[in-house]
């Protein structure tokens, strides 16, 4: 990673990765672009994207990378680590652009009132507890849950931002979310059940 790109935004390098004129791009030029704020970006870029309108299932497959990154901050692992057939996966340049388009405008707004803070968030412990805690929201967005993925993804999206600009507030803030998430899947849970209880009872099968 060339050194002057560590100082700029991370919305900068997502716009230029995007407007490389090469039409393919491998998911591992895009780590080794990142650098070292990888694991935060990545983290960033499989989650936002739930906020945006996609095909059923989308979710499920944006998680399959989550899932594989967490763990690895949750070790401790310095960089990441992505399988072959992973890392060496073309990407039409074209298809990554006009997705980064729709979520660069809000990374810059965030970027404009981020800032280092209440770092003590953050170090072996705190990036630890945070890959914990985004590892079980990964699983959760597997699951095909009907506007039940938004809240774990708002989530991951805060904790990779916090870990990019060492944010601890934007860290609180995905702490927020993921226990709002917990509510909203205990919620959901018992309606569900309270639900097929009625419906069986109706039935006489109860």
């Amino acid at each position: 990673m060339d050194p002057l790109d560590r100082k700029r935004p991370l919305s900068a390098l997502l716009a230029e990765i995007g407007n490389d004129p090469d039409p393919e791009v491998t998911v591992g030029e895009i780590v080794h672009r990142l650098g070292r704020r990888s694991f935060g970006a990545l983290l960033f870029i499989f989650s936002a994207p739930n906020w945006l309108p996609l095909p059923p299932g989308s979710s499920t497959f944006l998680a399959a990378p989550l899932i594989l990154l967490a763990p690895q901050i949750a070790l401790g692992v310095r960089g990441p680590w992505l399988p072959r057939f992973i890392d060496g996966r073309k990407l039409r340049r074209a298809d990554l652009a006009a997705a980064l388009g729709k979520l660069i405008p809000t990374l810059e707004r965030i970027e404009k009132v981020s800032r280092p803070r209440l770092v003590f968030l953050f170090g072996p412990i705190g990036d630890r507890m945070i890959g914990l805690t985004v590892t079980l929201l990964s699983l959760v967005l597997v699951l095909p849950i009907f506007l039940g993925n938004m809240a774990p993804a708002a989530a991951i999206a805060a904790f990779g931002l916090a870990l990019v600009q060492r944010d601890g507030i934007l860290a609180l803030i995905g702490y927020a979310i993921s226990a709002a998430s917990v509510g909203l899947l205990v919620i959901g849970w018992n309606v569900a059940v309270a639900f097929f209880r009625h419906v069986a009872q109706v039935l006489g099968l109860a």
